[in-house]
């Protein structure tokens, strides 16, 4: 009978067990390609210490039972694919716009790429993943561009699992979990009042200062469109004579993947998002009087991948940044605000202030006034361009439990006028 193999300590060495001359131990083992592999250790088990000045991940037994655990379950340990490698094959794979790629593959190599990106993809645990979460919120980063890094991350595990390179996703369940432990709440997107609708677009229309901008606010609040959209809104997609708006594309504003910042034109959001949707009377009026002007000052003279003649344009003929334009609701509304306040307490009555929203609040507020008048949620959702009925649903609703209140408010006033 052959004598079992000891180790320098007199310990006996299981199968595929050895111990180098330097003192290391291996095992060796036939992965599920049937290739002959080797891992290597300062320590035989999880109670002895390595050696000083050797650093060591795992003892060699603690090794063996996580081979033998994936050989079991059909996981490839003899990949070493880094989380690098991972994500720009998966890029490659999926099917997403140009535009969206460079915004992604932006991000990957700004935030993920010298750090989390190094290791091993069958090295990164859940916690791995939730500290680098937790370090890049409490660098400042918001939660909503923490829910794009998981945008990226999440698809590239997902694929790491069906491959067979790891037995769960590290992501699974992580930004959930930093959510709750940083107290996150997804901000609602109100819709502006009837009054603050009223307020914001009389005092535009006469201010000296902002009257320029009354034709744009006067689209984004009657056509519903998404920023993007309503910025690259050219003058042939508007038929004057049907009364329709084509929405065909969109505008984007972002950084290349050299870190420059540039215009790019591509298709809306989702694929419901081509639409063509009725041009209300103000909204074809503001726009003929916008181009009769344009006629005698100039139109835009911008063309961005292939497209020119953009309606909306600054005073250098340029096509407008979105974020200008949420720069100018903000000083609109401070200004406005500011001017209430005096006037209120002149005339010794309530202020009618605006409260702080953005440009997307406006599509919010189409919305809702449609929503008020139409029933038809059919209707709503190809007007609004939604790819799924459950978020047409949801403005619905607000907007039905809003009039609910309503009703209620009006019935107990009138409870109240007849009980006296």
């Amino acid at each position: 009978m052959a004598e079992k193999r000891k180790d320098s300590k007199g310990r006996r060495l299981l199968e595929g067990e050895s111990q180098r001359k330097d003192g290391r131990y291996c095992y060796t083992y036939v992965d599920t390609s049937g290739a002959r592999r080797c891992v290597y250790s300062w320590m035989l088990t999880d109670t002895d210490k390595a050696p000083a000045g050797k650093r060591c991940k795992e003892s060699l037994r603690a090794a063996e039972r996580r081979i033998k655990k994936d050989l079991a379950d059909g996981i490839c340990t003899a990949k070493r694919k880094t989380l690098n490698m991972a994500f720009y094959e998966n890029i490659e794979c999926r099917s997403l716009r140009d535009n969206t790629r460079e915004n992604y593959i932006y991000l990957y190599k700004r935030f993920v790429e010298k750090s989390l990106g190094r290791k091993c993809i069958s090295d990164i645990k859940y916690s791995d993943v939730k500290i680098f979460y937790k370090k890049l919120v409490e660098s400042g980063m918001e939660i909503k561009t923490l829910e794009l890094i998981q945008t990226l991350l999440h698809p590239v595990f997902k694929v790491a699992v069906r491959d067979g390179d790891i037995r769960v996703s590290p992501t699974e369940g992580t930004l959930t979990e930093i959510k709750r432990e940083y107290h996150y709440k997804v901000k609602k997107r109100n819709a502006l009042t009837l009054d603050e609708q009223v307020a914001f677009m009389t005092y535009i229309k006469a201010s000296d200062v902002y009257c320029k901008w009354f034709t744009l606010f006067t689209v984004l609040l009657g056509t519903g469109g998404r920023i993007g959209e309503i910025l690259g809104l050219r003058w042939c997609d508007c038929d004057f004579t049907e009364s329709t708006i084509s929405i065909n594309h969109t505008v984007s504003y972002h950084k290349d993947l050299s870190g420059k910042c540039v215009y790019h034109v591509g298709l809306p959001k989702t694929g419901a998002g081509i639409r063509v949707i009725p041009m209300i009377p103000d909204v074809k009026k503001a726009l003929l009087q916008e181009r009769k002007m344009q006629m005698q000052t100039g139109f835009c003279k911008d063309e961005i991948d292939g497209y020119t003649g953009f309606i909306f344009q600054n005073r250098c003929g340029k096509i407008h940044k979105p974020v200008v334009i949420n720069g100018v609701i903000k000083r609109v509304v401070e200004a406005y605000n500011e001017e209430e306040l005096k006037v209120s307490e002149k005339e010794k009555r309530e202020p009618m202030l605006i409260r702080e929203f953005s440009a997307h609040n406006l599509r919010h507020t189409f919305a809702s006034r449609l929503c008020g008048v139409e029933q038809n949620l059919g209707i709503i959702k190809a007007v609004m361009g939604h790819a799924s009925i459950s978020t047409t649903m949801d403005i619905y609703n607000d907007v039905t439990a809003m009039d609910e209140k309503k009703s209620f408010a009006d019935y107990e006033n009138l409870l109240l006028a007849q009980s006296y």
